[in-house]
């Protein structure tokens, strides 16, 4: 009996509208990822405007498609300076942004001048790139940086402002007795931070990895503007390959994005253990 009543109160706590939304959720992703999918695997005399057609599974299952968007794209170069550029920027954020937090997030408590640094920072996250491009341009472009050199610098410079929060918010669940304690045996501010905090910020440094990674990776308009005319194409400017006055060769281009999301996917399933921990504490006051 007390079996079926628990079944019972089971079956009553269950959320049915949360659930339907959910279910709704997983459909609305899955079908431009099985969209992508299927499409890439056609032939482009498979393509009809018959919408049973355009959801149909391909007569054969060709790789002929990636191979050709590899040719088009000059895939392993783009793959590359895609690489470059987002393993440095992801590098470079996380040892800069995360001393940054320390400072600020640790400064606060002692005066209301790191409490305007920190909010003048965060404001950032409110300034759009569209009224920030054109100033960028020639600003890069008059300092000789109109190159990966530059993009990498400004992708450290964007992604601040959120991963100033997010560090600053991690802080403050570390009791400041580590740190007493630490200085009580000798080390100094900046041997507590390396060999203490940032030890302990290792689920907020997977969490601002995957965001500033998912972020650069994806960005399109940064390189277009700054590397334009240098030649230096990422995965992103490659594929605009695909787009044409006369219109667009869907087959080769969703080879191409699928290829491109297996190197982001894999990176986000390593680190994919930290994320929610990392998330979850940054957002405690």
């Amino acid at each position: 009996m007390s079996t079926k009543s628990e079944q019972v109160k089971v079956k009553a706590n269950v959320n049915w509208p949360i659930t339907i939304l959910l279910i709704i959720g997983c459909v609305t992703i899955f079908f431009p990822l099985y969209m992508a999918v299927i499409i890439a695997f056609k032939q482009p005399s498979e393509m009809t405007n018959d919408i049973m057609g355009a959801l149909s599974f391909p007569s054969v299952w060709s790789f002929d498609n990636f191979r050709e968007a590899m040719e088009v794209t000059d895939f392993w170069h783009s793959l590359g300076n895609s690489l470059l550029i987002t393993l440095l920027a992801v590098g470079i954020s996380i040892l800069l942004h995360s001393i940054a937090g320390f400072a600020i997030g640790r400064g606060k408590e002692h005066g209301k001048m790191y409490n305007f640094i920190y909010l003048y920072i965060v404001s950032g996250m409110f300034v759009p790139f569209a009224i920030l491009m054109m100033p960028l341009v020639k600003q890069t472009a008059s300092m000789g940086i109109a190159n990966v050199a530059g993009v990498i610098l400004l992708y450290v410079v964007f992604y601040m402002p959120m991963n100033l929060l997010l560090y600053t918010g991690y802080l403050k669940n570390i009791p400041i007795a580590l740190e007493e304690a630490a200085r009580v045996d000798g080390a100094s501010t900046w041997k507590t931070y390396w060999s203490i905090l940032f030890p302990i910020m290792r689920p907020m440094h997977a969490t601002v990895a995957v965001l500033t990674a998912l972020g650069t990776w994806n960005d399109v308009m940064t390189p277009l503007v700054i590397m334009s005319g240098t030649g230096v194409n990422t995965l992103p400017l490659a594929q605009l390959n695909f787009q044409t006055q006369f219109g667009t060769n869907y087959n080769l281009a969703f080879a191409s994005y699928l290829l491109a999301l297996i190197p982001i996917l894999l990176f986000y399933l390593i680190c994919q253990k930290q994320i929610i921990n990392g998330v979850v504490n940054g957002a405690v006051k």
